[in-house]
């Protein structure tokens, strides 16, 4: 398990749906050249009060020069194209051990681990399950749940999804 460093830098601002594209454009591009995997950017706030956050991760975890490498490549391009016209804070760090899930490539990378998935709607009676990714078929997410056993949902369904860190697990690798 890596350490979860988060990074603060002082920047300028936006807040338009091309900005968000580019940041994102920008943040895959300095973890590339950083030997790092480029997991996800939001840009959150109100114009003048603005947060850039963007996650990164490698195998074995980030460490804090992975975080302040990234965010340096990330200062030098957003000053260069000045995106974002007012200041605004830019957050790098892991995406921790309950990281989200947002793409069905993430489900793909993840098949075998326990996860949290919130769906738009429900099955059976129920929107939210814990279970163990089975696997992908098609452009369905197979989840094995406790109670249901094996459901299957699109992808497109999902609301929100975060990986679950099983404590019995962890203790048995002591």
């Amino acid at each position: 398990m890596g350490f979860a460093p988060t990074f603060y830098f002082g920047l300028k601002t936006m807040q338009n749906a091309s900005i968000e594209e580019r940041v994102r454009e920008i943040a895959a591009e300095a973890s590339a050249k950083n030997g790092v995997e480029f997991v996800h950017c939001e840009v959150v706030g109100a114009k003048r009060n603005m947060t850039v956050r963007v996650f990164i991760d490698k195998p074995g975890g980030v460490t804090v020069e992975d975080c302040a490498a990234v965010s340096r490549g990330m200062d030098e391009k957003l000053d260069a194209d000045d995106l974002i016209p007012s200041a605004y804070l830019l957050e790098v760090s892991s995406p921790g051990l309950e990281r989200e899930l947002y793409s069905f490539e993430d489900f793909k990378k993840f098949t075998g681990q326990r996860v949290k998935v919130k769906l738009s709607s429900a099955i059976n009676g129920q929107k939210v399950f814990i279970g163990q990714i089975a696997g992908i078929d098609g452009k369905d997410i197979l989840l094995n749940e406790k109670t249901q056993g094996e459901i299957r949902f699109p992808h497109s369904e999902v609301v929100k999804a975060n990986l679950r860190v099983d404590l019995e697990q962890e203790f048995k690798k002591r």
